[in-house]
């Protein structure tokens, strides 16, 4: 019981989202920027596979997911993949600038 309970946190862990938010919008409508579509959308696919077998533990899983540490490891993650996600396009702008440059075209 404790390894499955260790196993249901960490899943919620890395896939955690409310699930109106993912349900709120497709995946091709989000943004280039929001890296965590996939994982919120595996995170809401999943508490519909659960909640068709046991109600009591999606219910389960949707409160663990909108704890505070939860929130914070997502916010966290969401924010650092921000960051990386900008040092790329400004590398690939760069690249770009020097590629025509020197090519002229």
């Amino acid at each position: 019981m404790v390894q499955y309970r260790a196993l249901v946190i960490a899943l919620i862990l890395l896939l955690s989202t409310t699930v109106p938010e993912v349900h709120s919008r497709s995946l091709s409508d989000r943004g280039r920027r929001d890296w965590m579509v996939y994982p919120d959308a595996l995170a809401s696919y999943i508490y519909e596979a659960v909640n068709t077998v046991s109600p009591r533990a999606a219910q389960f899983l949707l409160d663990v997911s909108q704890t505070t540490v939860v929130s914070g490891a997502r916010n966290l993650l969401i924010r650092e993949t921000t960051k990386i996600t900008i040092l790329v396009e400004q590398m690939v702008e760069k690249i770009r600038s020097i590629w025509n440059g020197k090519l002229g075209y």
